[in-house]
Formats: C-alpha cells, structure tokens, sequence
C-alpha cells in the first residue's frame, strides 16, 4: 500500500485513481471527513484496507460486520471501504443499510468479531465517516484510532489473500425483535416519533406500534436530503419541532432521533424539551428502584444531580462522572461495571441486565416507555418537575478549526485553573474544584458548574453550564466563560443562541 497523495484535487485522473485522506479526519473514536472534499472513494479503500491490517495486527478474527446509513453517497463509500477490507483478507459480512445500534447489535447476533459502520451520525450532509470496533460492545478509543490513522497515512496496510463478500439478510428483523421481546405497554401512549427523515425512520415507528404505542409521525419517509432540518436531537431546531408537534397532537411526549440511531432526544407533554441528561436523571431514578447500589456513569457535560439528587442517593447510587464521546463511555462502563452510562449529547449506554452496553436510541425508547408503564400515574412533566430544579443551557460550540481546537482549548484549560488557584470566580461563585478529565469542568462553590472541552467530531469547542440557583446566574456563568474564550482570537462564532 502506498501512502496517500496528499496532493491530490478533484476533478483530475489521480483523483480516481490515488488515496486522498486529510489526517484531521482521524477523530478520537470514530473516523469523519467531509466527502469529497478531504477523502475521496480510495482512501476509504485505503481506510478500509487500515482497519483490516489493524485486525491481522491485533490478532482479531478476520471477519467482520458491515453496515451503512440512509445518506445517497454511504452506499458508494461502503463498498469502497468492504473492497479494502477484502484486499486485507477480511470476511466481510454485509448487513445492508442500519441504524448504528443495528450495527453494534449484528455484532453479537452473527457473533462477528469485529464492526464497521459508515455513517456521518448527526452531521450534515456533505459528510461521510466510520464508527468501527473490534471488542463488543465498544468501538475504537484514541489508542486504536492513533494505531488506524498510522497505518494508514504512512501506506502500512497489507494486502492478504482470503477476502470474501457475504450479503447476510434479516438483521434488522432480529433486532427489532430483540428490542420488543415480550413487552406491550398496559398503559394508553401516543408519542411523537421524530426522525428528521434520517436512517431511524425505517425504525423507530415500526418499533412503537409493535410495543403497543400509539405513533404522531414527524419526518417519518426517508429522504437523504433531510428536507425539514437535520436529524439531531440535541439542536434546539429539532427540539422546538418536537415540542410544537406535542402540543399539536396531545402526545405523551416526544422521542426525537439522530441520523445514525445512536442518539435520543425527549421533549415532555407540556412541549418541555427535557436534556439528554436530566432525562438520564429520571432513568437512573427509576432503575435505582429495581437495581440500588447500581453506579451510572455521566459524561463531563451532565447535570450535577446523578451526584446530588437526594432519590438516587437514598437508593446507595454512585456516580461516575467521565470523558464525553460514545467510545469512552462505553469503555467506562464496561470497566467499572456500571449499570448504565448517560451523556448530554443523548447516547444512553445501557448494560446488562438491561442492554448489552452499547449505545442504541431505539432501546432507551423502549425503556422510556418501560418506565412510564410502571408509572401509570405520571406524566413525562410530572416525572421532569420532581427532579431538583437546575438551570441548564443546551451545548453550545463555538467554531474552532481542527488543526487548532486542541492547542486552543489547552490554553484555555491552563486560564481557567490559574484563575481558580488565584481565588476567581465565574457568575460572581467562588471556583472551588476544576476536573480536567475532559477539557475543564469549573465547579463552583453552590453546586454550579460549567465545562469548555473540544468537540471530538467537528471543528468547535463545546461549552455548556448550569446552575442550581437561576438563569441569571446560568447566562452569568456562561458570559464569564465565554469572555475567557473571546481570549482566543482563533476561537469564531456559535452555532446556535439560547
């Protein structure tokens, strides 16, 4: 294998013939470029042969579960990456068109060592990109996506005899069946189904009425180009649909998904969007019922209350508070054995006895509607307004090119725990610990906290805040911040306002 031209321009013979890869495409648990503009079809070759040499490499099976998303290229660059895999020797096992979690499920149902699924998750159109893994129920973290980058910048993927094509059929079949089981709803539920016309419209309403739930559709026909917005529940454009098609139609509540499954977002029966990560609040509340002493894992970007809700302590729960990015929660929660794992950005990683620890959007839906059977009398803003009452802000990212975000958000961290140590404050709060697992969490002296960390699939920084106190104290904390990232000229605009 050569090493990728990076010279290369559309347009041009090479461009159909030599790999064109930009590093920066190399994220720190998936793989995602702007297509064609900074990968072109042989460098997903090229990709696709990496990742099979990094199978030979790791002494992993050479056999491996395929998929793609609901977008008009995904197809072409899933052939091109299963023709580098069959190059590297790989057994490839075609699943056809999925959900991730389809994906991540075909794993243990074909019992296949190894997964590759092609799909840019919540980005827009114009991207392209892989989730891979090799030990389910987790995919790639930094060391295996710095080993993939490696052998595929620097031309290392050998090409082996052995390769083969298998199309396997009834996959998603199985995992619908997997996910109803023997569960109907003994209460009366209509729910918004909201799928922003991405991949999870070939799912999610089929699922709901299997499980006995009366379905609003929004967005349901799948069309690649996502005609109304894009498919991502944690943008308030898709929340606000959400909310006025709840109060439209009367629903239950409303469960809107991503363009690659993986990802659930909730707005209640008043058209209250509830965060990802309260909403995880109300989950660990009710699970703790079944299962105390359970420990749920929070990403860096969550409510503070999985440490402080006074339900989930009366109920022994321990709380885990770890990196943001679907790799590294589905890592801590494998390694720490806990029984859930929730993130703001809406993947919910639920283990066994529930789910097997991987992130799928579909699986929380049954849960939510699991949950609101053994609560026949609440109501999605019943169950929302018991939770301690915080103020939140939804996850705001500043532009940020990749080739400067992380020494960027480096200085920023360094600002941020000198100001600490010189005894400074954030919305007029004394600054009292700063986590540094994942970028700078600044906890402040009343609970309050806010979080600047870099963005591992796009070219931002993230910034999200709360408090228990106000709003006013919330936009205070966040004006304190955001003054400290204005520090930084190569830090641009948000992407949306609150």
């Amino acid at each position: 294998m050569t090493k990728p031209n990076p010279t290369v321009t559309q347009n041009t013979w090479e461009f159909l013939r030599d790999a064109m890869i930009t590093p920066t495409g190399f994220r720190e648990y998936d793989a995602r470029w702007k297509y064609p503009d900074e990968i072109n079809l042989p460098g997903i070759t090229a990709l696709g042969l990496g990742l099979g040499t990094q199978m030979f490499r790791r002494g992993i099976k050479p056999e491996i579960a395929v998929a793609n998303d609901y977008r008009d290229y995904s197809l072409s660059i899933k052939n091109a990456l299963m023709l580098g895999l069959m190059q590297a020797g790989i057994a490839v096992r075609d699943i056809g068109p999925a959900i991730s979690p389809m994906a991540y499920f075909a794993q243990f149902h074909l019992d296949a060592p190894a997964v590759a699924m092609v799909t840019a998750s919540h980005n827009p159109n114009g991207w392209t990109g892989v989730k891979m893994g090799f030990e389910r129920p987790l995919t790639h973290g930094p060391d295996e996506m710095d080993e993939l980058r490696d052998i595929v910048l620097n031309g290392l993927g050998e090409p082996r005899a052995g390769g083969s094509y298998e199309y396997v059929d009834g996959v998603r079949e199985a995992y619908l069946d997997d996910l109803v089981g023997d569960f109907k709803m003994s209460r009366p539920l209509k729910v918004v189904c909201a799928t922003g016309n991405g991949t999870a419209s070939a799912f999610a309403p089929e699922l709901f009425e299997r499980i006995g739930v009366e379905v609003v559709p929004s967005h349901n026909e799948l069309d690649y180009t996502f005609p109304h917005y894009n498919p991502n529940p944690e943008a308030m454009e898709m929340l606000h649909d959400m909310s006025a098609s709840v109060k439209a139609s009367g629903a239950d509540f409303a469960l809107g998904f991503d363009g690659d499954g993986d990802r659930c977002g909730v707005v209640d029966n008043e058209g209250e969007e509830i965060f990802a990560d309260k909403v995880g609040v109300i989950m660990a509340r009710d699970l703790a019922k079944i299962y105390p002493g359970s420990t749920f894992v929070a990403d860096v970007k969550s409510t503070g209350l999985y440490a402080s809700d006074p339900e989930l302590l009366k109920y022994d729960i321990k709380a885990d508070y770890w990196k943001t990015g679907h790799s590294h929660m589905k890592r801590r929660v494998k390694e720490i054995g806990a029984l859930a794992g929730f993130e703001k950005s809406g993947h919910y990683f639920l283990a066994e006895p529930i789910g097997r620890g991987y992130d799928c959007a579909m699986r929380v839906a049954v849960e939510i509607c699991k949950l609101m059977d053994r609560n026949p009398d609440k109501s999605m803003a019943d169950l929302r307004r018991a939770l301690p009452k915080t103020w939140s802000m939804p996850t705001m990212s500043p532009y940020c090119a990749d080739t400067e975000k992380y020494a960027v958000l480096e200085r920023l961290v360094a600002k941020l725990v000198k100001l600490a140590d010189d005894g400074g404050t954030l919305g007029g709060r004394k600054i009292t610990q700063v986590v540094t697992v994942n970028g700078a969490r600044m906890i402040l002296d009343n609970g309050a906290w806010g979080l600047v960390r870099a963005s591992s699939n796009t070219p931002n920084l993230v910034v999200v805040c709360e408090s228990p106190e106000s709003e006013a104290e919330l936009r205070a904390i966040f004006a304190d911040i955001d003054a400290i990232i204005r520090t930084e000229p190569l830090v641009g605009d948000y992407d949306q306002t609150f």
